[in-house]
């Protein structure tokens, strides 16, 4: 009986340590093309993305929370940049962000990861997936864990009331529908990292001691 119990109060869940990562912002680019009259893709970036990643112990990708200021949009023309910015696109005053989570993610290959999750443009919510690959983990020169990313993905942007454009005689649109998005990013660790639940031994002295004056 008496071992019973010592079975069940010294038992305990193990911990499992996972990281929080962060984008580093300077090294992170979200790029974008679409096509232009049905000719030539016109490409462009979001200046500002920021968000987290979460990896195991293992250091494989856990999950995404990302946003993308959509202000920060710059496809090298004045004009053109402060229509995607009005209400005819992103209205960004009104919908300052763009935001990805991740709803699940499962490895694929040595390094390759199947993301799904939920994509918010102008609170239009639509679950998207995509193929994420992650590399290796270094130390940096300023004393950093650092890691790498790189995520391709389309999406129909009328899927989120992005609708505007004009047709051409010829049946082209002026902006197309379909847009391709590319992310190159880097991430650096956060020093706080996330205990997960698992098994171990728990010690409790109070108890030792109890024990010890306990038959077998």
């Amino acid at each position: 009986m008496f071992e019973s119990i010592k079975k069940k109060m010294f038992n305990k869940e193990e911990r499992i340590t996972m990281t929080n990562w962060v984008l580093d912002t300077a090294h992170t680019e979200t790029a974008f093309s679409v096509r232009h009259m049905g000719l030539a893709n016109v490409k462009g970036n979001f200046q500002t993305t920021e968000g987290t990643v979460t990896l195991d112990e293992n250091n494989h990708l856990v999950s995404i929370d990302a946003s993308i200021d959509a202000a920060s949009i710059d496809t090298r023309n004045a004009d053109r940049d402060n229509h995607l910015r009005s209400a005819d696109f992103f209205d960004a005053e009104k919908f300052p962000k763009i935001h990805f989570v991740s709803t699940s993610v499962s490895k694929s290959g040595e390094g390759e990861y199947t993301v799904k999750g939920d994509l918010t443009v102008k609170a239009v919510t639509k679950p998207i997936s995509f193929t994420a690959e992650l590399g290796g983990v270094i130390d940096d020169p300023y004393g950093l864990k650092r890691s790498g990313a790189s995520v391709e993905f389309s999406i129909d942007r009328r899927d989120f009331n992005l609708t505007w454009s004009q047709a051409l005689a010829n049946g082209s649109l002026v902006v197309g529908n379909k847009v391709k998005i590319s992310i190159e990013a880097e991430i650096t660790q956060v020093t706080q990292k996330i205990p997960m639940a698992a098994k171990t031994e728990r010690k409790c002295p109070f108890l030792s001691v109890l024990f010890f004056y306990i038959p077998e």
